[in-house]
């Protein structure tokens, strides 16, 4: 058959093409609660932490049931602080347990999560913190000073969580914060078109300018995950199985979860597939990767 006799389909698989939508529709609940309320799920590895220079076997392993517990706990407190539904939470993690952690509780409730990257320095923070308005930032020790030191600048901010910092002036510490909370929470019912994440552009021309992300973007932002990584999450094209017959694979990537490909290309599309995601903080080296 010549080029020439060869159908083109493309337009009209284009003009057919629907997304199905829900009206309500939140990304905590796709992305853990619904695995945590499932017995055959709940007490799978959702993260699995490896820290620089551990051995693969002293990994930490944090099941979907823990991840859910501590997010409810996370989301108490902030209600407690008077977070409604809305109001912007800074997230200034890298990859690791409490990232999740604090995305999971900031959506469940109907919050908008906004990464920023520890990498950023006093002015970046500034800016974003003073344009969003945050209410509250959740850190750890590698920005808690740069925090602190904007909050004069930045009259919208009323706390500060540090991980792993305990007993930090001027900021609560995330153990306490979570100790002191009930693991029940009733999440709100989010439509699919409601805010979800706030991500700021780079500012290359002029200042960063925030993107305002519903969380109906997951389910768009799925099918170039999928596409990308072997159709990861739907088993036929993976060659390792878990129980049912669904894959068994586990993910990482070196993207910071503060940043769009590690968050929205990483993070949650893996956990929306109930599987394991590695947290690895260490700086990036090739040798490494591949023992990882």
């Amino acid at each position: 058959m010549s080029r020439s006799q060869v159908k083109d389909n493309h337009a009209a698989m284009h003009l057919g093409l629907r997304w199905r939508v829900p009206e309500r529709f939140n990304i905590a609940q796709v992305c853990c609660g619904r695995w945590a309320a499932d017995t055959r799920v709940a007490d799978r590895a959702a993260i699995l932490v490896h820290e620089p220079g551990q051995a693969a076997s002293s990994a930490r392993h944090f099941s979907y049931r823990e991840l859910q517990s501590d997010a409810n706990r996370l989301s108490n407190a902030l209600s407690q602080w008077g977070v409604a539904r809305g109001e912007r939470v800074a997230i200034v993690l890298g990859q690791r347990i409490e990232t999740a952690v604090a995305y999971m509780a900031v959506l469940q409730m109907g919050a908008v999560g906004m990464p920023l990257s520890a990498l950023f320095g006093p002015d970046a923070l500034e800016f974003r913190l003073q344009d969003s308005e945050a209410s509250v930032v959740i850190c750890d020790e590698s920005s808690l000073q740069a925090v602190l030191a904007l909050r004069a600048s930045c009259p919208t901010l009323g706390r500060v969580v540090a991980v792993g910092v305990g007993g930090a002036s001027g900021a609560h510490a995330w153990a306490e914060v979570l100790a002191a909370q009930s693991d029940r929470f009733e999440p709100v019912q989010t439509r699919a078109d409601d805010p979800a994440v706030l991500i700021y552009t780079s500012g290359t021309t002029g200042n960063p300018k925030g993107a305002l992300i519903p969380h109906q973007a997951m389910i768009g932002n799925l099918s170039g995950f999928v596409a990308s990584q072997n159709w990861f999450g739907f088993g036929a094209a993976n060659s390792r199985r878990g129980r049912h017959g669904e894959s068994a694979a586990v993910f990482w990537s070196p993207a910071d979860w503060a940043w769009t490909g590690g968050l929205m290309d990483a993070l949650l599309p893996t956990l929306y597939f109930g599987r394991t995601i590695v947290a690895y903080r260490g700086r990036f080296d090739p040798m490494q990767a591949f023992e990882l």
